[in-house]
């Protein structure tokens, strides 16, 4: 897939989440980093050059990446009500990079 695709998708996905964090639903904005536009890419990818196998391992240790998500979305929630939006931001990355780096850590050990 060309990387000027890649590159179209990802602005699409950006012009979107902008028109609706101005609507009054604009909590909807949330869902759409959620929508699998790079999983896609990815999966794609994968399976183009390692084949099927490969793709249904990374689609298992995509399900188990829902846990970083999952932590950065609680801790922006928490750190929000108690600091700065610009620390509570940094924080939650920050959360995010430490269960990445502990999910990949435990799925290097397992598999």
């Amino acid at each position: 897939m060309g990387l000027v695709i890649k590159a179209a998708l990802g602005a699409l996905v950006v012009v979107l989440i902008g028109v609706l964090a101005k609507t009054k639903n604009y909590y909807i904005a949330g869902l759409i980093p959620l929508f699998p536009t790079f999983a896609l890419i990815a999966h794609y990818i994968v399976v183009s050059e390692r084949g099927i196998e490969a793709l249904r391992a990374t689609i298992v240790f995509s399900m188990w990446s829902i846990i970083p998500y999952f932590v950065y979305l609680a801790s922006l929630w928490y750190f929000t009500g108690i600091m700065r939006l610009p620390a509570a931001f940094v924080g939650s990355v920050a959360c995010w990079g430490l269960s990445a780096w502990v999910l990949i850590i435990c799925w290097m050990k397992l598999h």
